[in-house]
Formats: structure tokens, C-alpha cells, sequence
């Protein structure tokens, strides 16, 4: 039976190290990662009604051109900084890992200061960047949380080349913990949707002070050191520039769309406050539950990247194939299982959280992009992991490319729905180009038998069967009961129905975890 939810299996010794630590970390920052999702989710309901779909479309903008300067000033370096460590552990030369450490910060320091200094003096000149020209006095106060935000993804990738998963996905949750307060206190009675935006952006900066500092001391109090970033900035600056021009490109895509919707809605016929509000409701209602499922692959991706840039750097080609495609299959898996919970609850979901059925119908129609975005998150950062920066760089550009000429040619055929179609079409190529460069090398070729086999064939087709199932109960259940009841128990329904598939095909090792725990509990 095909056995996709033990992601990693091999023979002897291999097995149980993975079994014991790379699924449980998996599982334990799956699981912060998804409590850390479900709060922003609910922040999200919050800033939807607090500031309505135009203060909601002003602070989209402002976030997303902040998020080029993030990347700008972060970008690759968390990760290329994790590989370093995971190198050097490699070759058992821990000089090399807090010269790692240090160069990181040094060179986030060099590419995030200058820019909060020429904004802060010369901040005026560069409104014309903004399709609303409030939007900019929102991005200034973003701009104060950029120095910390970078210092802290560093000693991120700190603890990701260590292996300590834990510290930073509690940070994480205690970060948009701190946000989701902050927020709630200072938007309580906004005058206006730009006092409303600035206030919400305010909520952001106080969490990444509070995620920069929580990590420093941390990293102190655990005996981490610093040592002359001497020999290691350059080589860390030519591995990262890869990413971080992927990363950057795809900030200033998003910031490029933030631009191009709203004046291709307006040419369609929108004025320019329906063009606002459409923008807020795609990219600060839809996108954000259509990317709930990043959060499980990200996790995944998160605990793959030290173990495959270790095998990768070893030269253990057996194992490195057998994690790969895997890796790639729970992604595909985690896809198919919620592509129905989408299609059946979207419509409610964006009603009841958002008070917006437009929302809710986009999100229910556009559900099937999960399939190519889970595929296009894990193979990239698989490739970024041994070191294809290059290449994921330029498989990024040919799915910009589809975006961005969806944008342009397609709001006057389909409105707002163009975003959610571009995004489709981008994730299409990138995983294409992807995995056929993966292919090409060799990397999807191992032996192994489950590998070799199809298992995921049955959770493709069981997509239609179950959204059916999820339309069919959301609809009987409504004749008895209200929405929110009728959503609930629909939800429970295809849970069980899904995990009793599942069990009962053996994708779902229930007594071989069984068999695993009470050995564990014989041998103590």
C-alpha cells in the first residue's frame, strides 16, 4: 500500500533517525505554522470589517512594496545562510558557522539602512509609486520595521541550519500574536480607511520589534556567537543574490500588480474606488485563505532544505532521491485533500468571515490553484536548497510573465478574477520548469519501489468525488441548519470521509506509528 504520509523511509538506521526527526519536527512546526496561519486568518476578518475593502486595499498596497524592500534586505540570505551552517556541519568546521551568522547580518545591515535613510529624507519624491498616493504615508511607517525584520530572518536561518525548528515557529506565532493585539487595540474606532491603514501598519512594525528582539536574546541566552564575517561575505552574498533577485522580482511583480489591477479594473469600466475595493478583496481576502495550504508545505520545505543540502554536499544521491520526490508527492497529496474543502466552503467562508460573497466566490473558483502552488513552493526551495538559484531565478521570470500579461489583457473579460487566473498560470510554468529541470538531472530517478510507483493517482480523482460530497452535505445540511452549523459539520463530514479513504488505503500508517510508539515505550 502506498505509505505517502511517512515521507521519508529507507532501510536500517535511516529510517528511524527520520521517523524520529524529521517527521516529528515536520509535524511540530506544521503545527505552529498552522495555529500562526489561523491567527492571521482571523486578523484578517478583523482588518476586513475594522477597515473596510478600500483601507483594506490601501494597506495591501503600502505591504506590498514594503515587501520588495524586505526582500531587498533579507531576501536569500536567511536560507543561504541555514546551507552555509548545514556545509560546515557537514565538514565539522564551526568557525565557519558564526562567520555564516555574522556575514548575514552585516549584509542585511548594508542593504536595509541606506534605504530607510534616503526614504526618511527624501520620502516625498517617491509617491508616484503608488497607483493612491495615501498609500505612501502607510509604507513610511512599514519602512521603521525593516532593519529588524531582516536581523531577525538572519538568526532565522541561524536556527534552520541548526535544526532547531521549535524557537523560531514559537517566535513566529508570538510575533503575529503581537500583531493581531496591537492591531485590535489601535483600530478600535478608525475615522477613516487611511487612519485605519496607517494604525494597522503601525501593529506591524511593533511585531517585528518584538520578533528581533525575542530572537537575539534567545540566540545569547543559547551560547550563540559572532566572528569577523571575514571570507564568508562574499561567498554568502553570491549565493544569496540568486534568491534574493527571485524573491525581489516577485515582490516587485506583486507591487507591479498592486499598480497594473486597479488601473486595467478602471479601464474596464470601474471607478477608482470600486477598483480599490475589488483589489482589496482579491489580494487581502482571497489570496490569504487560498494560500492557507503554503503554510503545511512551507513547514515541509522548512525541515527538507538542511537534510537535502547535507545529502546533497555528501554526495548521497540514494537518499537525496528518495526525499525529493516524496517531498514532491505529500505536496501534491496536501493539494488533493483540501482542493474540496475549498470548492464546497468557499462560498460561506467569504460570507461569513469577510461579509463579502464576491470573495467567497473566488476563492471557491479558484481553489484549483492549490494543485500547481504546492508543487511550484517545494520544488523551488528543493532546488534552492543544492544550490539552483540560477535556475529557479529563471523558471521565475517565464511564470511572471504569464501573471502580468494576465493582468494586462484579461480584467476586461473577467474583472478582478484575472489576479487569481494570472496566479494560476504563473504556478503552472514555474512547476513545470521545475520539475523537468529536475527530471533532466537525474534527481527523480531513484529505485526504490514506493517511490517508483504512482499513489497519488487515486487522491487526483478523489478530488471530484469529495468536492461533490462537500457541495452535496453544505446544501442538505442548510435545510436543517443555519450557515455557520451547516459549515461546521460539512467540514467534519469530509474530514471523516477523507480520513477514512485514506486509512483504509493505507496512505495513513496508523499502526505502523502504533507499533513505533510502543517499541519506543519497551525500550524505556
Amino acid at each position: 500500500m502506498p505509505d505517502v504520509f511517512v515521507l521519508f523511509h529507507a532501510r536500517g538506521s535511516y529510517n528511524k533517525i527520520m521517523k524520529n526527526k524529521v517527521i516529528v519536527s515536520a509535524s511540530l512546526v506544521t503545527g505552529l505554522s498552522v495555529a500562526e496561519r489561523f491567527l492571521g486568518f482571523l486578523y484578517r476578518i478583523v482588518l476586513s470589517r475594522l477597515l473596510g475593502a478600500e483601507g483594506l486595499g490601501l494597506y495591501q498596497i503600502a505591504l506590498s512594496l514594503f515587501g520588495v524592500f524586505a526582500v531587498v534586505g533579507s531576501g536569500g540570505i536567511p536560507i543561504t545562510v541555514s546551507r552555509m551552517i548545514s556545509k560546515s556541519k557537514a565538514e565539522n568546521d564551526t568557525p565557519s558557522e558564526r562567520r555564516a551568522v555574522s556575514a548575514g547580518i552585516v549584509a542585511c545591515l548594508l542593504l536595509t539602512l541606506p534605504f530607510c535613510l534616503v526614504l526618511g529624507l527624501f520620502g516625498g519624491k517617491f509617491s508616484f509609486l503608488f497607483s493612491d498616493g495615501r498609500a505612501f504615508s502607510v509604507f513610511r511607517i512599514l519602512l521603521l520595521g525593516l532593519t529588524f525584520s531582516s536581523v531577525y530572518a538572519v538568526i532565522r536561518g541561524h536556527f534552520w541550519g541548526n535544526k532547531q525548528f521549535f524557537a523560531p515557529s514559537i517566535m513566529e506565532i508570538a510575533e503575529e500574536s503581537v500583531m493581531v493585539i496591537a492591531g485590535v487595540l489601535l483600530l478600535r474606532r478608525v475615522p477613516s480607511p487611511l487612519v485605519g491603514a496607517q494604525k494597522a501598519a503601525w501593529s506591524v512594525v511593533l511585531s517585528y520589534l518584538f520578533s528581533f528582539t525575542a530572537s537575539l536574546v534567545y540566540f545569547l541566552i543559547k551560547g550563540g556567537k559572532l566572528a569577523k564575517p571575514k571570507g564568508a561575505l562574499k561567498p554568502l552574498i553570491t549565493s544569496a543574490l540568486p534568491i534574493t533577485s527571485v524573491r525581489a522580482s516577485g515582490s516587485l511583480v506583486n507591487s507591479a500588480v498592486a499598480i497594473l489591477l486597479p488601473i486595467m479594473l478602471m479601464r474596464a469600466g470601474a471607478d477608482s474606488s470600486t477598483a480599490m475595493k475589488l483589489f482589496g478583496v482579491v489580494s487581502g481576502m482571497v489570496l490569504p485563505v487560498l494560500f492557507i495550504p503554503s503554510t503545511i508545505i512551507g513547514s515541509i520545505a522548512l525541515v527538507l532544505v538542511p537534510e537535502l543540502s547535507e545529502d546533497y554536499y555528501r554526495g548521497n544521491t540514494e537518499r537525496l532521491q528518495v526525499n525529493l520526490e516524496r517531498g514532491l508527492r505529500f505536496s501534491v497529496l496536501v493539494a488533493c485533500v483540501l482542493i474540496p474543502f475549498f470548492f464546497a466552503l468557499g462560498g460561506d467562508v467569504g460570507r461569513l468571515a469577510f461579509s463579502n460573497p464576491l470573495a467567497g466566490e473566488m476563492i471557491r473558483k479558484g481553489c484549483l490553484m492549490l494543485l500547481p502552488m504546492s508543487l511550484t513552493m517545494i520544488s523551488t526551495s528543493m532546488l534552492n536548497s543544492m544550490g539552483f538559484e540560477k535556475q529557479t531565478f529563471l523558471f521565475f521570470f517565464f511564470g511572471a510573465a504569464a501573471l502580468l500579461l494576465s493582468i494586462l489583457i484579461l480584467p476586461k473579460f473577467c474583472g478582478a478574477y484575472a489576479f487569481i487566473i494570472g496566479l494560476s498560470a504563473s504556478y503552472v510554468v514555474t512547476a513545470a520548469c521545475n520539475l523537468s529541470f529536475l527530471h533532466k538531472k537525474g534527481f527523480l530517478s531513484a529505485k526504490d519501489e514506493k517511490t517508483t510507483s504512482h499513489p497519488l493517482l487515486i487522491p487526483l480523482f478523489a478530488i471530484l468525488p469529495f468536492s461533490a460530497l462537500g457541495l452535496l452535505c453544505n446544501r442538505l445540511f442548510k435545510l436543517f441548519l443555519g450557515e455557520f452549523f451547516a459549515v461546521f459539520i460539512t467540514a467534519i463530514t469530509l474530514t471523516l470521509a477523507t480520513t477514512t479513504l485514506y486509512f483504509v488505503l493505507g496512505y495513513i500508517p496508523l499502526k505502523r506509528i502504533r507499533f513505533h510508539r510502543k517499541a519506543k515505550r519497551q525500550k524505556l
